[in-house]
């Protein structure tokens, strides 16, 4: 049987899976590898280590004889670099985009190229310290000269990972497009201040995601893709009228592949965004760290109810809960006027637990207050664009008191469950799909559940 290995590099969870020409997974490992630190003592992912368990299961998938290996992408975390020396040594650690930034450098560096709303609305960045990774590179360049020199290449860890396999160093536009302060999106090229800064000639080719290259085995490997780029593929793949994805996690991201009005300043401020797909056009997105939320007000509620954490899985959607607690004015119903102070903090964080008869009912509010941020949040990327569908992917796809009332606040609109079995890993084979599979692709790959409003 042909497959496809896909490594999907997560922060927490490593996992690599193959796929069949039907892209149904037929084999899969995942494993979580221990952290180490950096110089600072500040936690960081293992490059070694990964690296070796990369390679290890690349053996084990060579020894299965039951599957042929055609091809091999990758699909990871962003906003973290690879430096290597002209022998493809690794150079420093893989820096944690978690990492506090130095003030007086950001600031700085800002003065310099216009101020801060300038420069964010031409690279589509909002200002985030260490998540911009092209900020990693300067802060390396300012801070260790001498390390900084005997840079080749700054690898994007997705390009990194097809590196070890291939030997060729590239740049991938969904890497280098998702808010990394490197892409002046006004002119669809770099900004200019890599050239000023010396370090566009650390900065490989780009390399088109649908191309693969091929190592001395003669597989076909792709350049690798950022995840939250290639979980988009399977959507725009299988539907081709406007809708938006709404990927949930510990972060919840709307994304808007129709949305190709340019970023204002005001709705960088509220923490939109744009990601690159990697046919390199832009999806207009918006962030809202709402599964985090749901994680710590659910230990509070455990906490106040006395009940196991997870008690919130055996509660579903109930009509006359929501109607009281909307009768009690605990609750606005989605007013069309933007307060954008509701996307600073969950209303929730400041409700009296006291005043809840049960935890059935206080989680309903808590999911009420989060909904109510995330209506805000995905209009932001809807706003003036056609959209027909919603897309729920992630931890609130399954959960149904979010789905409901999601579906109530956009009635013009689609709203539909999608589970579809490792989004960001199918996107990175699809990515590459003419380069290993003859079959054309099925348009059954996402299973969808429609919620009524």
């Amino acid at each position: 049987m042909n497959v496809v290995a896909i490594f999907d590099i997560g922060k927490t969870n490593k996992k690599v899976f193959l796929f069949d020409e039907n892209y149904k997974i037929v084999w899969e490992k995942s494993v979580n590898l221990d952290e180490t630190t950096d110089e600072d003592g500040f936690p960081c992912e293992d490059i070694d280590v990964l690296k070796n368990w990369i390679l290890d299961r690349l053996s084990e998938i060579k020894e299965l004889t039951s599957y042929v290996l055609k091809a091999i992408n990758f699909s990871t975390y962003g906003a973290s670099f690879v430096y290597i020396d002209e022998n493809g040594k690794v150079l420093t650690p893989l820096y944690n985009y978690l990492k506090d930034y130095p003030e007086e450098l950001k600031s700085g560096f800002y003065e310099k190229y216009k101020g801060e709303e300038k420069f964010a609305v031409k690279t589509a960045s909002p200002v985030l310290g260490s998540l911009n990774s092209g900020m990693q590179i300067y802060r390396l360049k300012e801070e260790k000269p001498e390390l900084f020199e005997k840079v080749k290449y700054c690898l994007h860890l997705p390009q990194y990972l097809s590196f070890l396999l291939t030997n060729e160093a590239f740049a991938d536009i969904t890497s280098i497009g998702c808010h990394t302060n490197l892409w002046n999106f006004k002119k669809m090229k770099y900004h200019k201040w890599l050239q000023n800064e010396g370090i566009s000639e650390k900065i490989p080719p780009l390399h088109f995601g649908k191309d693969v290259l091929k190592n001395e085995d003669d597989l076909a490997i792709g350049v690798g893709l950022h995840d939250s780029s290639s979980a988009i593929i399977p959507y725009t793949i299988n539907f081709t009228e406007p809708f938006v994805l709404l990927s949930t996690g510990t972060w919840s991201i709307s994304l808007n592949p129709f949305n190709n009005k340019p970023l204002t300043f005001e709705e960088l401020q509220q923490d939109c965004l744009c990601y690159m797909q990697y046919t390199e056009k832009p999806v207009k997105a918006a962030r809202l760290f709402s599964g985090n939320e749901h994680e710590v007000q659910a230990k509070r509620l455990a906490a106040h109810f006395n009940v196991p954490f997870d008690s919130f899985k055996d509660v579903y959607f109930d009509k006359k809960i929501v109607a009281t607690l909307r009768s009690m004015n605990f609750q606005i119903i989605y007013p069309k006027k933007y307060d954008f102070d509701i996307l600073k903090e969950c209303p929730f964080q400041k409700r009296d637990l006291s005043t809840f008869k049960s935890y059935e009912i206080a989680y309903h509010q808590l999911m009420l207050d989060l909904v109510e941020q995330q209506v805000f949040s995905t209009n932001l990327v809807i706003h003036n664009s056609p959209v027909k569908k919603i897309f729920v992917d992630g931890g609130f796809s399954k959960n149904s008191i979010f789905m409901n009332l999601l579906a109530e606040a956009f009635p013009d609109v689609e709203v539909y469950a999608a589970s579809m079995a490792q989004a960001s890993a199918l996107g990175a084979a699809l990515a590459i799909h003419e380069n290993w599979n003859p079959k054309p692709i099925q348009n059954d790959l996402i299973d969808l559940k429609f919620y009524k409003h």
